[in-house]
């Protein structure tokens, strides 16, 4: 009988539900996400936001640091869910259950974070309810992960190699939620790294498998469409209440340009090119795409837009407070840091993407985040509005430059796209051939053998 709930949730009859409280269900090659699964990404991404006011409330460099630390964390736990729903469906039976725990307590989370660096301003301890909140998502996830594994023995051992380091980082979380002040900032810094440097060292067991390349892809696609969303309610939150000014609207309508540029140098062509070459990978390196391009390197994307959403939070908060004689104020060095270096990470994580997924990268993007870069110490001197809208005069010169390029592919490359070599794919896999998949348009219009091996078997 089937459920019609939505898109990749399939029939599910109810013997099977019953057996999904013994055992998870396995997804196949073709799942797809979830309606429940995008309800779990709307709980991260409002946590992420709550991120954002966290830092808006008193920007300083203390606070930039603080909020990236907390970010960091809440990726964690949702990059490991991930994986866990790329292995078994989330939205039945004892899966179902635990997510749902673990989704309060993000919101919980999520209510807190403001208040992350601050000692017992009400009832609470915030640092302590984190702290409590993020113990709780791991012991959730090994449970549910351990149990989805079965009898798949090399899962099991990369999942106890993985405990190590992720029990390890306990101690420093919970010494830091009690210590508060600097040796939180500290400690919790140190919690990261263990997180993600012993994380990325277990990993060499070679445990980890991506059993649907769509769905992994996916997931990580509607987070960041999610995130875009969300960055302009958090951007547009800097205009207050009621807008009456022409500068306000200038100035949104310059954060608005360079959320759009954000989204279509991701979407437009990039994101179907990197989920091709992960599905058609082989086993082994389509587990490290999945680890190096999309759940290291995809934060930098989700940090970059949160950071340029700050920054553009900034200028409007700057214009709308300003008296119409004096819009020349320039943005401090926290909002300038922000806005520029937020938007040259941004870039900085779509290059590192590009290169570990389609194996090029353009050197207008990597030209147009050291442009940025150098924009930053300038900005310091420029009015708030200026340098916005230099920020978003780049963004939309290397969207249209890269539509361009991709638009103006020559003919040969077109022909090579429409004829490839039979051997070529055969020998050389698609990971292997250097600058393979950069031609986009072709290949995603006529045929993707020409950066692509076939399906492993």
């Amino acid at each position: 009988m089937s459920t019609g709930v939505g898109p990749g949730e399939g029939d599910s009859a109810g013997p099977v539900m019953d057996a999904s409280w013994r055992r998870p269900a396995m997804t196949a090659e073709s799942h797809r996400v979830t309606s429940f699964e995008i309800f779990f990404d709307l709980v991260f991404v409002f946590a992420i936001t709550r991120v954002v006011s966290f830092m808006a409330r008193s920007l300083t460099a203390a606070t930039l640091v603080q909020g990236l630390i907390l970010l960091l964390l809440l990726w964690w736990s949702w990059a490991a869910y991930v994986w866990l729903g790329n292995r078994v469906r989330t939205d039945q039976g004892v899966v179902r259950a635990g997510m749902l725990v673990v989704m309060a307590a993000l919101f919980i989370a999520a209510l807190v974070m403001p208040d992350a660096w601050s000692r017992r301003t009400g009832t609470v301890d915030a640092p302590l309810i984190l702290a409590a909140a993020f113990i709780v998502v791991r012991l959730v996830y090994f449970g549910l992960y351990l149990t989805a594994a079965a009898e798949d023995s090399g899962l099991r051992v990369q999942l106890l190699a993985d405990a190590i380091p992720q029990t390890l980082s306990l101690a420093p979380l919970i010494a830091g939620a009690v210590l508060a002040g600097t040796w939180q900032t500290a400690l919790w810094s140190v919690a990261f790294a263990i997180d993600f440097g012993g994380g990325w060292i277990a990993s060499r067991v070679g445990g980890w498998r991506v059993r649907s390349p769509g769905h992994f892809a996916e997931r990580h696609r509607m987070v960041l469409i999610i995130v875009l969303g969300e960055s302009l309610i958090s951007a547009g939150a800097g205009a207050g209440d009621s807008v009456t000014r022409t500068m306000v609207l200038v100035a949104a309508a310059l954060g608005f340009a360079a959320v759009v540029c954000l989204w279509r140098l991701y979407f437009e062509h990039l994101a179907p090119a990197a989920e091709d070459m992960l599905e058609h990978a082989s086993p082994a390196r389509r587990a490290r795409i999945a680890r190096d391009a999309y759940t290291m390197v995809h934060f930098l994307l989700i940090a970059g837009v949160l950071y340029l959403a700050l920054g553009a939070r900034e200028v409007l908060t700057a214009v709308t407070d300003s008296s119409p004689s004096n819009l020349g104020a320039p943005l401090t060095w926290p909002a300038s840091t922000a806005l520029c270096a937020g938007t040259a990470v941004y870039l900085a994580g779509r290059a590192a993407f590009t290169r570990l997924t389609v194996r090029q990268v353009p050197p207008a993007q990597l030209a147009a985040a050291a442009a940025l870069l150098i924009l930053l110490p300038v900005a310091r001197y420029l009015p708030a509005l200026a340098t916005l809208t230099v920020v978003s005069a780049t963004l939309i010169a290397l969207t249209a430059f890269e539509g361009r390029t991709v638009a103006h592919e020559p003919d040969d490359n077109r022909e090579n796209s429409d004829t490839p070599d039979p051997t070529d794919a055969v020998s050389t896999s698609s990971s292997e051939r250097p600058g393979a998949g950069w031609g986009w348009k072709q290949g995603l219009e006529k045929g993707r053998t020409r950066w692509s091996a076939p399906p492993s078997a």
